[in-house]
């Protein structure tokens, strides 16, 4: 007696799974510029590691004899690997059967990956392409019935995401509940060109008589990375997998770590003289931002999130000593810094990023206070720059703060952390108060100035009377300022702050779940 026959089709029911939809749709896939979903887990993951779970999950064709004459694969393959050497989930939609659409076994294979990343408490990554297990009208007629739409397993994509890091590429055309589970993820990327993401496809949309458009038109990559939809976009699919090794390395596999500290070979007590020079001392000039944060943090360390929108506020991750932190600080070249109701949008995730996987927050501060004016009121403006500074208050982390220059009006009290004891430090560039000078001398002295002979002038004393006492040294002395710093030691008392802040990281859930 022997099973060799049995393994024998095994075998056979494997490499029938390999080949996927045929060489006809793979040929397709890559004409489109597309890698196959098994391609694309081999590109992304560490050679040899990946261990697929429900390989021959699938609709088989028999003979009248009951022999096995064909087999379509389930369009879902997923399993566990390794990334840089860390266990993963990793899972993906096989657009060459069917477009990804409900398919043989695919809810089941679908909620099997969620529910082992959140189980066994890995990172999962989910390289979405089509409907990503979403259903069509044809399902209709495969199942002899409708349904009432339930989405089973959400549960635990968003539980998940209060566990263990979670990454969605979009890498193809998403529509529908793949559209959904790529927003429902810590980090999400966009591929150009090649990739749209839309809550209906198209021909849904002209059905509907909203217009005849195209993929692009849609749900574009410059669309969705411009409303905050989607963190990032990149030029080719090898650049995304770049992206989620990247950001998955400043992350701990689960919230019951800490994140990784890595060896630093960049001194601590780095100090670049550009520094001294790069705040005009003119009020109206402007500077770049990111070239002080490339300054300060490890070299070539900085991993800046949702660059293409939510612009006024620059967020990220970076390391200091080796130490991941998540910085954030406001772009003086994008209405001054100002924040507006996308900046503070794209500033919650990261709040919420760094209190859920335990990573100090660092804020370069240049704030001038919340943007103003009727678009800023419509934008709602107020409302999402109030629940970034409740998540800032309710950041369980170890905060500091640098003032660069500006610190002014309710925004600008993002200085400090409410209900904390932190570091504060100022650049003698800083200025602040709850409103600018130049802006707020003629409605303080409204009365005064109306009873003037000239005018201009009187404001002109006014405010050189004020600016007398403007220095950020007067504050020191009244101890509303801790420490006035030379800029060129920005990085070395930074880093000093970090390693007493990552004795003071515990790991561990959040009181509250992560909310994408």
């Amino acid at each position: 007696m022997s099973w060799k026959s049995e393994i024998d089709e095994l075998h056979q029911r494997a490499a029938l799974a390999d080949e996927m939809g045929g060489e006809e749709k793979v040929a397709r896939q890559h004409e489109f510029n597309k890698l196959t979903i098994r391609e694309r887990i081999d590109a992304i993951i560490d050679p040899g590691s990946f261990h697929e779970i429900g390989k021959l999950a699938g609709v088989g064709q028999y003979n009248d004899e009951g022999e096995l004459t064909g087999f379509t694969p389930s369009n879902f393959v997923f399993g566990t690997a390794e990334i840089e050497s860390r266990p993963v989930i990793v899972s993906g939609d096989d657009f060459t059967v069917r477009g990804g659409s409900a398919d043989a076994s695919i809810g089941g294979k679908r909620n099997q990956a969620e529910g082992l990343a959140q189980d066994l408490r890995l990172p999962h990554v989910r390289l979405v392409d089509g409907m990503g297990g979403g259903g069509s009208v044809k399902t209709i007629q495969t199942a002899g019935r409708t349904y009432i739409p339930m989405v089973r397993g959400w549960e635990t994509v968003v539980g998940h995401l209060a566990i263990a890091p979670s990454v969605s590429l979009a890498l193809g055309s998403v529509a529908g509940i793949g559209a959904a589970r790529v927003a429902t993820s810590h980090y999400s990327v966009i591929v150009k060109d090649s990739a749209q993401m839309m809550i209906a496809g198209p021909a849904l949309v002209d059905w509907a008589r909203l217009g005849n458009v195209s993929k692009e038109e849609l749900g574009a990559s410059r669309i969705h990375t411009r409303n905050g939809a989607i963190d990032d976009e990149v030029d080719s699919e090898q650049e995304a997998f770049e992206r989620a090794a990247q950001f998955l390395s400043y992350l701990p596999s689960s919230v019951d770590e800490l994140p990784p500290r890595t060896e630093c070979s960049d001194a601590v007590d780095r100090r670049d003289e550009e520094l001294l020079s790069t705040v005009p001392k003119e009020a109206r000039k402007v500077y770049k931002m990111r070239p002080i944060i490339e300054s300060v943090v490890d070299r070539n360390s900085f991993f800046e999130i949702g660059r293409k929108w939510g612009r006024t506020i620059i967020c990220g991750m970076a390391r200091l000593d080796g130490v991941a932190v998540a910085v954030f600080a406001e772009d003086p070249y994008v209405y001054g810094g100002a924040w507006t109701a996308d900046g503070c949008r794209k500033l919650i995730r990261l709040l919420d990023l760094a209190s859920t996987f335990h990573l100090p927050l660092v804020h370069l501060v240049d704030c001038p206070g919340f943007l103003i004016g009727k678009q800023a009121e419509e934008d709602s403006t107020i409302r999402f720059g109030s629940q970034a500074l409740a998540t800032l208050g309710q950041a369980t982390v170890p905060f500091c703060s640098v003032i660069i220059r500006k610190a002014f009006g309710v925004a600008g009290a993002a200085n400090h952390k409410p209900g904390a004891n932190h570091f504060r430090f100022s650049w003698p560039s800083g200025d602040w108060g709850s409103l600018p000078i130049e802006g707020g001398a003629e409605v303080a002295y409204k009365a005064e100035l109306a009873e003037a002979e000239d005018y201009g002038a009187h404001l002109a004393k006014i405010k050189a009377r004020l600016n007398r006492v403007r220095s950020p040294f007067r504050s020191a002395e009244f101890f509303e300022i801790e420490e006035i710093i030379d800029p060129r030691d920005t990085r070395p008392v930074l880093c000093r702050w970090v390693n007493l802040a990552y004795k003071a990281l515990r790991p561990g859930p959040t009181a509250f779940g992560y909310r994408p």
